[in-house]
């Protein structure tokens, strides 16, 4: 990246399951040292942009772009871009640290701060509670050497504990990536992003100039 910021951005983003339109031509924009917010209400296709992003869902027609020049599969890019889905996606067979290995991340560095990494690292995932296993999977994400990182619902399964000292790490890792976060606890969402989208029903985003008030005269939040 010649130490300068990196700009993704995923324009035009059509996709619809026979007549139902779930993203109309849908924009948004990402930075290495920037987290991007993404709110939405439930069923408003969240997921489906952030995979569509990563090139894994055929869609109607999409453009992604870094630095101006056409990606066709992001998620083929080394050290392009990486992923968190909602679900699993580590083998339950695969240990921590295998994982965190075949990630290319040192797991030494997190052992300190997440006792719970280093305590269990010679456990394989599927002997993992949710939240332990939920944790491990968004530092596997989060600490890989990509320039971008697309977290959908990284907080759930997590203790509030966990969820605050996952902040940190994300707001630490900003500083190098550009992070796109998705998560149902928008005050977390809110807290951390420079800048926020807002993805409506009818699949389109819209970039919140004033993100408190207009979620607001959205209906999105209380007034």
């Amino acid at each position: 990246m010649n130490g300068l910021p990196t700009t993704l951005e995923a324009d035009g983003i059509w996709l619809q399951f026979g007549e139902q339109k779930i993203l109309q031509s849908v924009y948004v924009k990402l930075q290495t040292g920037r987290i991007t917010g993404l709110l939405g209400r439930n069923g408003s296709g969240k997921s489906c942009l952030l995979k569509s992003i990563m090139g894994l869902m055929p869609t109607e027609w999409q453009s992604v772009r870094v630095n101006g020049h056409y990606i066709g599969k992001p998620y083929q890019q080394p050290g392009l871009i990486r992923y968190l889905p909602q679900h699993p996606f580590v083998p339950p067979s695969l240990t921590i640290q295998a994982a965190f290995d075949w990630y290319g991340v040192d797991i030494r560095e997190l052992a300190e701060e997440y006792r719970a990494i280093g305590q269990f690292k010679n456990q394989p995932f599927g002997k993992l509670s949710g939240g332990e296993k939920r944790l491990a999977e968004i530092l596997l994400i989060l600490k890989s050497d990509a320039a971008f990182v697309l977290l959908d619902e990284p907080f759930s399964h997590l203790m509030p504990v966990q969820v605050e000292q996952l902040q940190k790490t994300i707001r630490q890792e900003s500083q190098r990536k550009g992070i796109l976060l998705s998560d149902h606890l928008y005050r977390s969402v809110l807290d951390l992003s420079d800048s926020i989208y807002f993805l409506h029903s009818g699949g389109r985003t819209i970039r919140l100039t004033s993100p408190e008030q207009n979620l607001k005269d959205m209906g999105y939040l209380n007034s």
